[in-house]
């Protein structure tokens, strides 16, 4: 595992979307010396902020916090699924950005966390009923 601090993974992150600070301070709601102070370890966000980030760039919170170096948070892929279908990579390329738009919508407080969650979860088992159905559909060739 590489031995990256907190506030590089934040900069490194930021720098991959090719965004300034400034701009991603805005999408944060927070201030531009604030997330500098991040960037460079002299501050630690809260964990609300670091939630916003790992959700703003689809990454886990793992993955910002340097507890592993797979950046695509957990997915959850029902067994009756996984049991009938094989699961390509492109299925879960999908899957990934449906929940980061999702998650999107939900950056501000308004939402509380345990609805965020909730929220997730239906729309994760959406994606996996209407991906079965489509395979149905359509003929996809079962798993072996």
């Amino acid at each position: 595992m590489k031995n990256y601090t907190l506030g590089n993974r934040i900069r490194n992150l930021r720098e991959e979307k090719s965004i300034s600070q400034l701009e991603l301070a805005k999408i944060l709601n927070i201030g531009n010396t604030t997330l500098s102070q991040y960037e460079s370890d002299k501050r630690v966000p809260s964990d609300t902020v670091k939630k916003k980030i790992a959700e703003y760039f689809g990454i886990s919170l793992d993955y910002l916090m340097g507890l592993t170096d797979t950046k695509e948070p957990k997915i959850n892929i029902p067994q009756e699924y996984s049991d009938k279908y094989k699961v390509t990579k492109k299925d879960i390329e999908q899957h990934n950005e449906v929940i980061k738009h999702a998650q999107a919508f939900m950056m501000d407080d308004e939402v509380g966390e345990e609805d965020k969650e909730k929220l997730v979860t239906v729309i994760n088992k959406l994606y996996w009923d209407a991906k079965a159905k489509n395979k149905e559909k359509f003929g996809r060739k079962k798993k072996k």
